[in-house]
């Protein structure tokens, strides 16, 4: 049995008890798979070195997330992700320092906010 090959291999650098679909998700532009013309749209601009604001909409699991990883690892920044179903305003604004504190350094942010539409003000 220790010569059959695995279904789905760990890749490398996983952490071999993740979930499934953290081992399995695109480690790279070429990965992807559906939305082709947006993905050499992003793909043009981080080699450009130019990344903008960019607000990814789409229902869950569809790969936001995994998008602005992508983004952080081909423009060698750093990744924040929150949620701002846990996160206050309070939170943002530590994490948007630290990021300033970073630039200063050389150093760029991706910040991902997962459902920024619940930082409103009713």
């Amino acid at each position: 049995m220790g010569d059959q090959e695995e279904l789905f291999p760990i890749p490398v650098g996983s952490e071999p008890k993740a979930p499934l679909a953290t081992r399995m998700r695109p480690q790279n532009f070429d990965q992807l798979v559906g939305q082709r013309q947006v993905v050499d749209v992003l793909r043009q601009l981080t080699r450009s070195g130019h990344l903008p604001s960019i607000v990814l909409w789409g229902p869950p699991g569809s790969g936001k997330t995994t998008l602005a990883r992508l983004l952080a690892s081909e423009t060698s920044a750093r990744m924040v992700a929150m949620s701002a179903v846990t996160a206050g305003v309070a939170d943002l604004r530590k994490v948007v320092a630290e990021a300033k504190v970073h630039r200063r350094a050389g150093l760029r942010t991706v910040l991902f906010i997962d459902e920024i539409h619940r930082f409103n003000k009713a």
